[in-house]
């Protein structure tokens, strides 16, 4: 008689696979809300009497730090987007497949109306509050605030055609998102791309060739024209329309062109490949060529600069209110696992240096959110008609791109840091947000082109730079150290020479300038005074966690917690 083998063997308890216990791990950061639980934001919106919108925000705040937003972000960047040029039978057809996480995450965004709520609201601080969706939605997956924040942008380019404004605005403003590819006559309504870059031109767009002929016998504002070339970059190829430029015999001149006629058929925008990006991998970016496409010229032939600075202007507010939100997402992360991971019988964040590091980031976090905010205000105060406002926006606008961009790359990489090797797994956001982090810095113009527009805005609008001092002194007397570097940057402007070569460090002191001045006059007394000392009177290192002793340190960390878990 045979035995089977297994009969002698013991029954297994139910858990009978584990090895050990698992101990001592963060759960996932998610459950709280991101907007209620902040205290700085909730201060900032109470500053800026948009009580208004607080029901919504409250909402984007859930919804973004859910659990459900963070499976569709991770499924999103993990299944990228794919071209398809061709369909079955060999019909071009240049569209692109997402997962439907995207399309998900992309409903939920533009249902909030983080796209449009500055056009739409008609009440005070519609920009602020629409800056807090965008600083939300950034901390929630980066990769669709592109798209976003290309159609808020867009409004101001497109105004400049009224005709052209009447037909699109509703459009791209609603607040119903459409996935199909098709033109506008048969969605609910779209999204706006960009598209300025060329191989041989990068930022200087003088060096456009990319042409433009009337497409009849009528030529000027409004009419139709055909468009020939190619851009590098092409932002969000499936959009439903674009702004572009392309150079007519009078000169360099911006159009806007639609993805799809309205017979159905694709306009002649071939996309020839979408980039292999190093992050922001849930959003398509790609080169095309135009052949012949049909689009209508948005102002005078020969102004097509001026109309699209009136468009990346507010997209570079936008990369310095996305830079912030990323950097908080950061440092959210990086507390709620500190709080949760215990090392030497205490926890991450109660050990001296561990808390140093901490503090240090929640400072620049901090500092970052107010000067992105501040200048969201002014773009508010520039659209009711105040010409001081209009200065600030001008110069303080590059100054917070450059230095919130700037200052993101490090904030994400040391907050990855705190997570030790669990931060560098694909499993978790870190290393998503890490790739991320350089990416605002590079859109509508890199470092070096945003210090020197800084320049260019106190040379082309010298009264640029005494509001933006005036700004910087309503602190004057609350910290010795701020009224001493206002005097040397005010110096510093007055004599241009070998101006170029430290647009840089210009900029940057310019930013540290109005960061210490606004958390002077709004932020609690142990957060203004650590920065203070650190970033004006040279008493920190030049890596995070060199906060001097003596600074409330705890106080600083508990500032900046979210509420999650009881934690």
């Amino acid at each position: 008689m045979t035995v089977e083998p297994f009969a002698r063997l013991p029954s297994v308890p139910a858990d009978g696979y584990a090895t050990h216990e698992v101990m001592n791990q963060a759960s996932p950061l998610v459950g709280h809300n991101a907007f209620t639980d902040d205290r700085l934001l909730t201060e900032i919106a109470g500053r800026e009497r948009i009580a208004w919108a607080g029901d919504r925000l409250a909402e984007a705040g859930a919804t973004v730090a859910s659990a459900r937003v963070a499976e569709l972000a991770r499924e999103a960047n993990r299944h990228t987007p794919e071209l398809r040029s061709h369909d079955r039978f060999g019909h071009r057809i240049d569209e692109i497949a997402f997962h439907p996480a995207w399309h998900e995450l992309m409903s939920l965004a533009i249902g909030h109306g983080t796209h449009a709520l500055a056009w739409t609201a008609n009440r005070p601080g519609a920009h602020v509050a629409r800056g807090m969706l965008s600083y939300l939605w950034n901390q929630g997956e980066s990769g669709i605030c592109c798209p976003l924040g290309m159609t808020y942008s867009a409004v101001p380019a497109l105004r400049l055609q009224p005709d052209l404004a009447a037909a699109w605005e509703p459009f791209i403003l609603s607040t119903r998102y459409d996935a199909s590819a098709a033109p506008m006559q048969r969605k609910t309504g779209g999204t706006v791309g960009m598209t300025l870059t060329e191989k041989q031109a990068g930022s200087d767009l003088r060096a456009t060739e990319t042409t433009a002929r009337p497409a009849g016998a009528r030529r000027g504002p409004g009419e139709v024209y055909r468009i020939d070339g190619h851009k590098w970059f092409f932002s969000v190829p499936h959009s439903d329309v674009f702004v572009t430029l392309a150079r007519t015999d009078r000169g360099l001149s911006c159009f806007l062109l639609p993805g799809w006629l309205p017979d159905g058929t694709r306009n002649r925008l071939l996309i020839q490949r979408l980039k292999d990006k190093c992050g922001n991998k849930s959003n398509a970016s790609g080169e095309i060529e135009y052949r012949g496409a049909l689009a209508w010229l948005v102002g005078e032939e020969g102004q097509g600069i001026k109309a699209a600075l009136a468009m990346t202007h507010l997209t570079r507010l936008d990369f310095a209110i996305g830079s912030a939100g990323l950097m908080r997402r950061a440092l959210s992360e990086a507390i709620h696992h500190t709080t949760a991971r215990r090392a030497f019988q205490r926890r991450l964040v109660d050990q001296p240096l561990m808390q140093n590091v901490i503090a240090d980031l929640a400072l620049e976090v901090e500092a970052a959110t107010l000067l992105a905010f501040r200048l969201a205000r002014a773009v508010d105060d520039e659209q009711a008609g105040d010409p001081a406002a209009a200065l600030l926006v001008r110069i303080g606008t590059p100054v917070a791109k450059f230095f919130n961009c700037k200052r993101a790359v490090g904030v994400v990489h040391e907050a990855l840091e705190c997570h030790g090797g669990n931060g560098f797994i694909e499993e978790g956001p870190m290393a998503r947000l890490y790739r991320e982090a350089p990416l605002n810095g590079i859109w509508e113009g890199s470092g070096n082109v945003i210090a020197l527009d800084v320049l260019r805005a106190a040379g082309r609008s010298p009264q640029s730079v005494p509001a933006f001092l005036d700004e910087v002194r309503l602190a004057k007397g609350g910290d010795r150290r701020l009224d001493r570097l206002v005097a040397e940057i005010e110096a510093e402007l007055a004599a241009p020479e070998e101006h170029e070569a430290r647009a840089r460090r210009i900029a940057e002191r310019m930013a540290i300038a109005l960061q210490a001045s606004l958390l002077i006059r709004h932020s609690p007394l142990a957060v203004a005074d650590a920065f203070c000392a650190t970033r004006l009177g040279g008493d920190g290192g030049t890596a995070y966690g060199g906060l001097p002793a003596g600074l409330d340190q705890r106080a600083i960390v508990e500032r900046a917690r979210v509420s999650h878990a009881g934690l």
